[in-house]
């Protein structure tokens, strides 16, 4: 079952049914017991009126029985003897004997008139020739389920069973019954009720699960057909119909927008990094070519050192397309710890051929005196501060300086500046992207590739830092490298 809406309507319809059926059975129970309750209650008022009867000694054939037909009774001694029925009474289960023709007790005996010389009693008994009176007991009555068939119809009864003692002293039980048609038909009817109402029940809860699951994902289907014609297109400029809900679907088409928006802008970077990288490539290349050209038709026309200038050119600029590369690739730096102190001294002491000599500021004693550490790439970290000293010799008129010193946040800061024309306030962000050069008229020999201050913002960023820039108090530029500390 591949359909959402299939399995949705089918897991809506199971979990009704499971529960409709829980719900069902517990009134079906509930309902029984009520009225097998009021069964029982009106089986105790017979059984209790019939034992009051014989607690006043009415002989047995004298007993009072309302609703025979609706209310069968059995009355039996404690020997299990039946001593009194109900008319009409031909069978009987359920009260512990199924015994429904009376054998009266001799010592119950069936007149109370007292008036007989042979009732085995004599004149000094009772002076005033009044009936004793016995009792019936006070304790919850014993009920039961089970049968009677009364004037040919058989029936299930509760029965009630209620003792009493005649004055006598004689115990007699009484059982008696109260149907149970009323409550086999209630049930009966609420059953059937069920049975025909669930399924029906279930099938509307199945269509409107699969309509309303239908209609919730009506968006999301609109979103897979917008993406397979992207796809199918190419045109990352297209993006995803977005619902004016704010659930779920409508967050799903906005974070798909997004991913497009920046995919879209990956792509574009991508291409115009390849025609940029092209077109960078294509003039050292065709400078080289002309230059090898002329040298093998005139010899005495090579120009060696021009042919070696263009080399050294292609290579770093190779080199700078292989680095960025790696960092779009999501290269990590390595995690040793160095001294950016140590590190900046070291690159600034190879520097033998600069235009204008560099001044280094690293304090060795002081509030600020301690080792920099940081944790990276000693290669990295070293590409970048070289970038930024290019950047500043290619613009400062007279004095180039770096320092080194504690940052915000327990960081450490390295800031080149330059006494330079500096950068515009509007030109500070654009300045660090791939191939981008202020001075369009300058010559490229002079101003490069444009791909330095682009590295030097990457691999910061890959370290955890940040590369700005901003305008230094000399009127230049003032570039500011700042790194989380090695702890």
């Amino acid at each position: 079952m591949r359909s959402v809406r299939a399995r949705a309507a089918l897991g809506a319809t199971v979990v009704v049914a499971l529960a409709l059926t829980a719900a069902g059975l517990a009134v079906l129970l509930v309902l029984r017991a009520n009225l097998t309750d009021q069964a029982g209650l009106q089986a105790e008022v017979v059984a209790r009126e019939v034992a009051g009867q014989l607690a006043l000694d009415v002989p047995y054939d004298r007993l009072e029985m309302r609703d025979e037909e609706d209310h069968p009774v059995q009355v039996t001694d404690e020997d299990g003897r039946v001593v009194a029925v109900s008319k009409d009474l031909r069978a009987i289960s359920g009260t512990g004997t199924d015994r429904v023709t009376p054998d009266p007790s001799p010592a119950a005996g069936s007149s109370a008139d007292g008036d007989d010389d042979d009732n085995g009693t004599d004149d000094d008994d009772s002076g005033s020739g009044t009936p004793g009176r016995g009792e019936v007991d006070s304790d919850e009555p014993h009920f039961g389920n089970g049968t009677a068939t009364v004037d040919g119809d058989t029936a299930d009864y509760r029965f009630a069973s209620v003792r009493a003692t005649t004055s006598t002293g004689v115990t007699l039980t009484v059982h008696a019954g109260a149907p149970l048609a009323a409550e086999q038909e209630a049930v009966g009817t609420v059953r059937g009720a069920m049975l025909i109402g669930l399924p029906a029940l279930l099938l509307v809860v199945a269509g409107v699960t699969w309509l309303v699951t239908r209609r919730a994902l009506r968006p999301v289907e609109g979103i897979r057909r917008e993406m397979a014609a992207i796809t199918a297109s190419e045109d990352l400029s297209r993006r995803v119909p977005e619902p004016g809900s704010r659930d779920e679907i409508a967050r799903l088409a906005r974070t798909t927008n997004e991913t497009l928006t920046a995919l879209e802008a990956s792509v574009e970077r991508q291409r115009r990094f390849v025609a940029d990288a092209s077109h960078e490539l294509r003039s050292p290349i065709a400078s080289l070519r002309t230059q090898l050209e002329v040298g093998a038709a005139h010899p005495e026309l090579l120009d060696v050192p021009g042919a070696v200038a263009d080399t050294v050119r292609l290579q770093a600029l190779a080199a700078d397309l292989l680095l960025l590369a790696r960092l779009d690739a999501g290269e990590r730096p390595g995690r040793t710890a160095l001294d950016l102190g140590a590190l900046v001294r070291e690159e600034v002491s190879q520097r033998t051929g600069d235009r204008i000599a560099v001044t280094v500021s690293v304090p060795d004693s002081g509030p600020d005196a301690g080792r920099f550490e940081v944790a990276g790439s000693r290669g990295q970290l070293a590409r970048v501060l070289g970038n930024l000293l290019d950047n500043a010799e290619r613009h400062a008129r007279s004095a180039v300086t770096v320092s080194v010193g504690a940052g915000e946040g327990g960081g450490v800061a390295v800031a080149v500046t330059d006494d330079g024309a500096g950068v515009p306030p509007e030109e500070r962000e654009r300045i660090f992207e791939r191939f981008v050069r202020l001075d369009d008229a300058r010559a490229r020999d002079d101003g490069g590739a444009g791909l330095g201050l682009a590295i030097a913002r990457d691999v910061a960023a890959r370290h955890g830092g940040r590369l700005t820039v901003e305008a230094a108090r000399e009127g230049g530029a003032r570039f500011v490298l700042w790194l989380p500390g090695a702890g």
